[in-house]
């Protein structure tokens, strides 16, 4: 028993350090990465730092929550990288955020992230070269720039998070980029 559980103990450190070693297969991805990753950090860490009871907090009543731009953040960071990047045909369908507890939503946020991380490994070039039309402008541009979309997207709203915690006395994470 004790060299079977020594075994899986090993296959599971040797997975661990496959997976980091793992690069992506372009360029492109190589150099956007880094990016990537430390805006997961950035969002992560804006995501743990509001505490659970105030997670329902919204500056005006038209604003979405604090929940509310997390869970729309950790939605759309695969949404549009489905519809943009790989070029899916995908329909919104948001979790509520307001049944939802802090960690669920900071899962969400992870796994949306982590998915993007994902395709960045293992997009080809080719494919990167595709071009796509924007939903919302009509502009037609390349999967390789509909990243920087993603980004923008996801960026604009954790700084709209950023604002709510300094509302509420919470100093934000420290931009590290």
């Amino acid at each position: 028993m004790k060299s079977v559980v020594s075994l899986l103990f090993c296959l599971y450190i040797f997975s661990g350090l496959n997976a980091q070693t793992k690069t992506p297969k372009t360029d492109f991805t190589k150099m956007y990465l880094p990016v990537w990753l430390e805006a997961k950090e950035h969002c992560l860490a804006v995501a743990e730092a509001m505490p659970e009871d105030l997670y329902s907090y919204r500056p005006t009543p038209k604003s979405k929550s604090f929940a509310e731009q997390m869970v729309h953040i950790g939605y759309t960071v695969e949404l549009l990288t489905q519809r943009y990047v790989e070029g899916m045909t995908v329909k919104p369908n948001a979790p509520d955020a307001s049944v939802m507890a802090k960690e669920e939503i900071i899962a969400l946020v992870r796994q949306g992230f982590d998915y993007t991380t994902e395709v960045i490994m293992n997009i080809e070039q080719p494919r990167l070269d595709e071009t796509c039309v924007m939903y919302h402008s009509g502009n037609t541009v390349s999967r390789a720039f509909a990243f920087f979309y993603v980004q923008d997207h996801m960026t604009n709203h954790r700084a709209k998070a950023n604002l709510y915690l300094r509302m509420n006395d919470i100093a934000p994470p420290e931009y590290t980029w």
